[in-house]
């Protein structure tokens, strides 16, 4: 996987390409850009090592941002990319660099982001690929995703910590000054608990949910509390979440769970109880698909990051 190569034609961003440039632009990195020769990125002209057919040598494929989702992406590009992920390489888009992955059919059957003002047009256009607006990146092994601008960073951090560990992730976040994880840890979900505004119709529904996080509570709790039918509820859910009443709850759920394994020594089975889920397994489960990591290595991340910052 230390073999980096950045894809690059004309109409790419420019800020993806260098994120993706400082990150894995040094040791124990080998970084080849290639392109189909000199190439316009933004303001600026970049002449490639190699042309496109050198994505095929690559352990790692990065395709950074396509600047106009409404222009297909170059052909050759496309194919390119379908290539090295068939011969094996790891293929990893920053930002709208994902319409050139779901063109290239490596979205299909797969979730996936972008960012977040385009992840309608994505979906959109290919039905196929399960769109997640909700998260940083989404990593599938082999074929990875982030959404706009800064998550390129968490998802490019995300990538050098699988391949080198979190201590060696933790040293190139310092060398760029940032955080090595966003949001506690490997969080990927940036949804407010409760939303800024206190006008909304679900003011004092929402505070009265996350002081009982621990029980079992349903859809149907939360709609007996609110007053409203389940439909009904659903639709303010929407409005003033931009998510379901399930899934906002079980967002809740982790992010308690996350505050626990941080702040706590308390087994996973307790903070499975703690949190509402039940059982350790269950908690595993939701844990590992939100944010990509186990609690017990999430706890372990935490710990190490904390001792790193101190």
């Amino acid at each position: 996987m230390d073999k980096v190569a950045l894809a690059v034609t004309d109409g790419m961003l420019h800020f993806e390409l260098s994120v993706a440039s400082e990150v894995f632009g040094g040791a124990p990195y080998d970084l080849t850009v290639c392109g189909p020769g000199p190439v316009r990125v933004g303001r600026f002209r970049l002449e490639p090592d190699a042309g496109l057919d050198g994505l095929r040598d690559a352990g790692t494929v990065i395709v950074p941002g396509w600047a106009d989702v409404d222009v297909d992406p170059p052909v050759e590009l496309v194919d390119a990319v379908r290539a090295a992920h068939e011969a094996g390489a790891r293929v990893a888009s920053l930002c709208t660099g994902a319409f050139v992955l779901a063109a290239a059919g490596l979205l299909d059957g797969r979730r996936a982001t972008t960012h977040w003002a385009h992840t309608d047009v994505l979906a959109a256009r290919h039905p196929l690929v399960e769109v997640d607006p909700d998260v940083l990146y989404v990593d599938n092994g082999t074929v990875l995703t982030s959404a706009g601008k800064a998550a390129a960073m968490d998802l490019c951090l995300h990538m050098v910590r699988l391949d080198h560990g979190s201590a060696f992730a933790n040293t190139v976040a310092r060398r760029l000054v940032v955080p090595p994880h966003r949001a506690g840890g490997q969080a990927q979900f940036v949804t407010a608990p409760v939303p800024a505004r206190d006008d909304h119709p679900l003011a004092d529904l929402l505070p009265w949910v996350i002081e009982r996080l621990d029980q079992p509570l349903t859809v149907e709790d939360l709609a007996r509390r609110a007053n409203m039918s389940s439909r009904h509820l659903g639709r303010h859910f929407r409005s003033v979440t931009g998510t379901t009443p399930l899934q906002w709850l079980l967002n809740q759920r982790i992010r308690r769970a996350q505050e626990l394994l941080e702040s706590t020594g308390d087994s996973v089975d307790a903070v499975a109880e703690a949190t509402g889920m039940g059982t350790a397994t269950t908690l595993r489960r939701h844990f590992n698909r939100t944010l990509g990591v186990p609690p017990d290595a999430y706890r372990r991340t935490f710990r190490r990051t904390r001792a790193a910052a101190g």
